[in-house]
């Protein structure tokens, strides 16, 4: 299972990671987020995880091609993650100018959004199930906001996917044994305020991932 921890900022953050055996970090383009980082600072943190053989994700909210040209020069990720609203189109288009895989979150509350699945599944690398955010959130992820988890049981098992949206240490255990998911995505599951990554809570997240991945081997 692959298990990316989203929102990074600091060293102490990325090491927690590193240690407790995340698979991927991702860092925050996007200036109203509080997870937001710079391309600069992003760079740093990501050649600490790729040290360490993690793979880094970018994620962007409808970036333009100067934005993202800067990210992919500077901080040289191994993914692009696209949050916002980007077609189908624009998605083809990034992996064509930067030749990395792109993942697309799709946001889902009801039956009718998992069309949005077909339209993007044969397009992005990888998709990402997320929440729609809260009515008045500027923010596309990060809210602490789960979905219904059973619209997953009408999916096709190809997809390959990353499930996200208010997960943390007290719930993780019942979503891997609900949807068996191939990827978990947090942020702020594991922070102490908006923005701010909590070790300790880091810690008890992947205590609770390896308890629910034993119990479902037995």
């Amino acid at each position: 299972m692959d298990i990316k921890i989203c929102g990074l900022s600091t060293e102490e953050s990325v090491d927690a990671v590193i240690a407790a055996g995340g698979t991927h970090v991702g860092f925050i383009f996007f200036e109203k987020s509080p997870r937001f980082v710079s391309v600069a600072r992003a760079a740093e943190l990501s050649a600490r995880a790729q040290a360490a053989g993690l793979s880094t994700v970018a994620v962007t909210v409808d970036a333009d091609d100067a934005y993202l040209d800067e990210i992919a020069n500077v901080m040289k990720p191994d993914m692009m993650q696209l949050h916002g609203s980007e077609p189908p189109q624009r998605v083809m288009d990034i992996k064509a100018r930067y030749g990395l895989p792109v993942m697309k979150a799709i946001a889902l509350s009801e039956p009718a959004d998992l069309a949005k699945i077909d339209i993007y599944k044969d397009v992005a690398d990888r998709l990402l199930f997320d929440a729609k955010p809260p009515k008045g959130s500027e923010l596309p992820g990060g809210n602490a906001v789960s979905f219904d988890w059973s619209l997953l049981n009408a999916l096709d098992p190809s997809v390959r996917y990353m499930l996200s949206g208010g997960l943390n240490h007290d719930n993780v255990g019942a979503a891997i044994k609900f949807a068996d998911p191939p990827g978990l995505d947090l942020s702020s599951g594991v922070e102490s305020a908006p923005g701010v990554k909590d070790i300790g809570l880091i810690a008890s997240l992947f205590d609770a991932i390896n308890q629910a991945r034993k119990e479902s081997e037995s």
